[in-house]
């Protein structure tokens, strides 16, 4: 007989979406069961980007003082749009009343493992989901660390694994979405010792492509550069690299220092026709994947988590099936936002290998209607802080 574990909610996934959505719904008196099958020292250790919506601050703000996003995150009103040699400030405080917190996405991971912890959650480290079945009362077939079978009864699965997430045939089968190739574009990350270049990221726009400056900490920066997606990470010398960096931030003098990491991040676009079947439903990365232009991922699925809470709350508490049912179409309609806008800074900031003198032309004429426009600096500073969350 294999070993079966009985629960309310089965989450796949302990990333950002599956630990915030056990967060809300233990508030709510239900009951979970976190699984994943990372060992939590990897899922803590693996560097990732992290431009917080308010909204989202606003959400961690629940987890109460494990949450660091205020204390040790940086709070940034604004950021600069460099073209032509010169810089342009978006001031989202002056624009739309906002901000967004720098805080990395493995450091709200800590913050959140830690909470959860704390309040007794059932979360498995080093557990393979190997696939669920739909019903009335859906199973996660899994095995342990030890490799051992069991099963995880509940009355919902989520699933919230990952572009890779096995929780999707169970929706739609693992191809159940609708994609978009970047093949010319992207990004060649580092990690340098140094301070900030800048109080605030700078997205420049130049000839010879796309550059990011950003920081990590008062001695980290991160930065990237536009780069074709099969390059390899040791082909550059540091000194090379500080110069494909600094000829596309003319007019920016950066700090340079030691290079402790590289690599290549390339770009693509999903959405998930199905987010939900029956007793079994999908957020974050599991229903859709962004450039990471726009700085949408994370926040992306925290607003999923807010929607799948609410209605699994009224669900299982009250029985009420209008929340859930509304679910794929509430949540599609901020998803297909993002993706507009990851696509439209993606397209206004990164230059194309095959761009002709009037693509080059056009791209900064279209730069220039935003910066020099009130209304376009708004909308870009309202989409970028984020839209309000539904409820």
């Amino acid at each position: 007989m294999t070993p079966t574990v009985r629960t309310r909610v089965a989450i796949v996934g302990a990333g950002p979406a599956g630990l915030m959505l056990s967060h809300l719904l233990a508030r709510a008196g239900i009951e979970s069961v976190v699984i994943d099958q990372r060992s939590r020292d990897e899922i803590e250790s693996t560097i990732r980007a992290g431009i917080l919506e308010q909204g989202t601050v606003e959400l961690l703000d629940t987890i109460g003082d494990a949450s660091r996003a205020r204390t040790v995150g940086r709070r940034h009103d604004g950021i600069e749009l460099r073209f032509e040699g010169e810089g342009h400030r978006i001031d989202f405080a002056a624009t739309v009343g906002r901000a967004v917190w720098l805080y990395p996405q493995h450091e709200v991971l800590k913050d959140l493992i830690a909470a959860r912890l704390a309040a007794g959650q059932d979360l498995r480290f080093g557990v393979t989901a190997e696939g669920v079945d739909a019903g009335d009362r859906p199973r996660v077939r899994a095995r342990d660390a030890d490799g051992a079978a069991f099963e995880i009864e509940a009355e919902f699965v989520v699933g919230s694994d990952g572009s890779r997430s096995v929780v999707r045939s169970a929706v739609g089968g693992s191809r159940n979405g609708s994609f978009r190739e970047y093949p010319f574009v992207a990004w060649f990350g580092i990690l340098c010792e140094a301070p900030p270049s800048s109080e605030e990221l700078i997205y420049s726009n130049s000839a010879d492509g796309f550059a990011l400056v950003s920081q990590r900490s008062d001695t980290v920066q991160r930065m990237y550069f536009q780069c074709d997606p099969d390059t390899d990470t040791a082909a550059f010398s540091e000194a090379q690299l500080w110069d494909e960096l600094q000829k596309r931030v003319p007019g920016t003098t950066l700090k340079q220092g030691p290079i402790f990491q590289r690599d290549v991040l390339r770009f693509r676009s999903f959405v998930a026709h199905e987010l939900r079947h029956g007793r079994v439903a999908l957020v974050g990365d599991a229903a859709h994947t962004v450039p990471p232009t726009g700085a949408k991922g994370m926040n992306l699925a925290i607003a999923d988590v807010r929607l799948l809470a609410a209605a699994l709350e009224a669900l299982l508490l009250a029985g009420d099936e209008r929340l859930l049912d509304a679910y794929p179409e509430t949540a599609s309609r901020r998803i297909w936002k993002a993706q507009h806008f990851s696509w439209w800074m993606t397209s206004l900031l990164h230059v194309a290998p095959d761009a002709t003198d009037f693509d080059r032309r056009r791209q900064l004429g279209e730069l220039r209607t935003v910066v020099e426009s009130e209304h376009g600096r708004a909308y870009l500073a309202e989409a970028y802080c984020g839209w309000p969350l539904d409820s």
